[in-house]
């Protein structure tokens, strides 16, 4: 058996996982003192990171032991030692290529330190490539924090399956049976949870969706909602999924342009009269370094900005309709009760959403954990709709394989209350789509 590895942990991990602590097996920890000095800093603030960094103080505080900044605590059974490093200089081999003491740097000098005191190999575990490049740099070993990082993401690369060379009699069954046929007629390989595919014979062919509560195989119906019409294979799958009351949490990925935001709003407004509010958040990711506070105006007027696009989709959707027709009129009496709202996902922490047809827009910026923690407050009779492009992240500490999003498609798969659409073809315009393919 080997010598047990140290790994030396940055702010980010545990910003990102507070219960990363137990995530390590049987391992030693390591916490330079200056990430406690950060994390003191988000300590205050209502989004995730404020309160990952309160919960990993409060994890720290249930450690009594008194090792804890000598020979490390304890953290459990099958377990490592959790250590606070203190005691360390900032040794010339760092000074030399990084002269300023940034907090950075101080976490590449403890962690020199812990190498150079402790036996095994020593690796600072960040998520942040920066940080990976400069310790390459002066020769320390690095990882990424993978505990939940998803290995298979090819299935937001591809359009729908084809299933060729299918019996015509069994397509023709499907068309007429509005139940449809035992999924075992078709293929002995198991399907997807609710998984949408297409059907084809030498003759005809058929949209088709594998109902997970059922266990058969039925035709998808092309239809409209709320005015807006399917205009691929994919939309009209999507229709289907949130149209369906027993899927009860529904993923809509894709690249701009795609239509998942607009999709999932006229699904929303089809059903409004079955809940009793629609609800339409985003997570707020300020560009450019810059917090909500640099924006004038109030709370409301601060988030307006990142809520807009929310509001466009909402607009071509009234669009569809004249002033004075009943359909515009719902719309307007839905906004005006607050039936329909739109506003930022950080306000529906601590909430129950129940009778709530909820779309999280934006879903590939949030953490695993903010996935949860928002999945956890549906209430009876709550539908949950996640968009995203995980092409399109903007917080600097998730990829393509560590955001929330794609973690929450890799877990449920499986579960009959769950589906999921990849959107491959755009449709805004001409020019979105040539722009998304080369650009």
């Amino acid at each position: 058996m080997g010598l047990k590895k140290n790994f030396v942990l940055d702010t980010n991990v545990i910003l990102h996982d507070y219960k990363c602590l137990f995530n390590f097996q049987d391992n030693d920890i390591f916490i330079p003192i200056v990430v406690l000095e950060e994390l003191d800093k988000f300590k205050k603030g209502n989004d995730q990171i404020n309160f990952n960094a309160r919960e990993f103080v409060r994890e720290l505080d249930e450690i009594t032991d008194n090792n804890l900044f000598k020979e490390g605590a304890q953290l459990g059974p099958d377990l490592g030692r959790l250590s606070i490093v203190v005691d360390y200089t900032y040794p010339e081999k760092v000074k030399s290529v990084f002269p300023e003491k940034k907090p950075d740097h101080l976490i590449l000098a403890a962690t020199l330190a812990v190498e150079k005191s402790r036996p095994g190999k020593t690796i600072l575990v960040t998520k942040d490539i920066n940080l990976r490049m400069k310790a390459r740099a002066i020769g320390i070993e690095t990882e990424d924090y993978i505990n939940d990082k998803v290995k298979n993401i090819d299935i937001f690369e591809s359009e729908h399956r084809i299933l060729d060379n299918v019996s015509p009699d069994i397509i023709n069954a499907i068309y007429k049976s509005k139940e449809g046929i035992p999924a075992t007629e078709i293929s002995d390989e198991p399907f997807k949870s609710n998984e949408c595919f297409v059907l084809e014979s030498v003759t005809s062919s058929v949209l088709a969706r594998y109902v997970s509560e059922t266990g058969n195989i039925r035709k998808v119906i092309k239809e409209k909602n709320f005015g807006i019409e399917p205009r691929n294979a994919e939309q009209t799958f999507a229709f289907d999924l949130l149209n369906d009351p027993d899927v009860k949490l529904l993923a809509l990925t894709g690249k701009a342009g795609t239509g998942k935001t607009l999709l999932a709003l006229a699904g929303a407004l089809r059903q409004n009269k079955q809940y009793k509010q629609i609800l339409l958040a985003r997570p707020i990711v300020a560009l450019a370094n810059k917090d909500l506070g640099y924006l004038p105006g109030d709370e409301k007027q601060k988030i307006a900005p990142y809520m807009q696009p929310l509001f466009d989709n909402l607009n071509v959707i009234k669009h569809q309709f004249s002033l004075d027709s009943s359909d515009y009129r719902i719309l307007q009496d839905m906004q005006e009760k607050g039936t329909l709202v739109v506003e930022a996902l950080a306000y529906i922490r601590g909430r129950s959403l129940s009778e709530t047809f909820c779309i999280i827009d934006e879903a590939q910026n949030l953490t695993p954990h903010e996935i949860k923690t928002i999945i956890t407050r549906a209430g009876e009779g709550t539908k949950m709709v996640f968009t995203g492009d995980i092409q399109q992240i903007d917080s600097p500490y998730l990829d393509s394989q560590s955001n929330g999003l794609v973690y929450m498609i890799d877990k449920m798969q499986g579960q009959n209350l769950f589906g999921h659409v990849n959107l491959v073809k755009g449709e805004r315009s001409k020019l979105s789509e040539l722009a998304s393919n080369l650009l």
